[in-house]
């Protein structure tokens, strides 16, 4: 499954306003870069992957619509999944777009 094209085009809207933000074809989808760091991807399995505060994981993995994310059998601190369902609203989509470019803005540029 290829990544959801009107999402990319949401996300894409959200971080206009921002300076160096770069996209690459990543893990299937279209990831989204700050200064080099990844922010956030359209994934390929619908909804989005977000870099998130690692020590802050487990607290937004309360939100509804979210998972951890599963990388070699292991639960990732510092990504989230977020669902097509946490993403169909602007305000939903906005508070992980938010969220994940304040944090990659704090993270040394690449």
């Amino acid at each position: 499954m290829a990544y959801d094209e009107d999402l990319a085009l949401r996300i894409r809207a959200m971080l206009a306003a921002e300076s160096n933000v770069d996209e690459k074809p990543m893990f299937g989808g279209l990831a989204f870069l700050i200064n080099g760091n990844m922010v956030l991807a359209a994934s390929s399995r619908g909804g989005l992957m977000v870099r998130v505060p690692p020590e802050e994981t487990e607290t937004l993995l309360e939100y509804p619509h979210t998972d951890p994310m599963i990388m070699s059998g292991r639960q990732t601190r510092g990504w989230i999944r977020v669902t097509d369902e946490g993403v169909r609203t602007e305000r939903q989509l906005t508070r992980w777009v938010t969220l994940g470019s304040d944090y990659a803005r704090k993270l040394p540029g690449k």
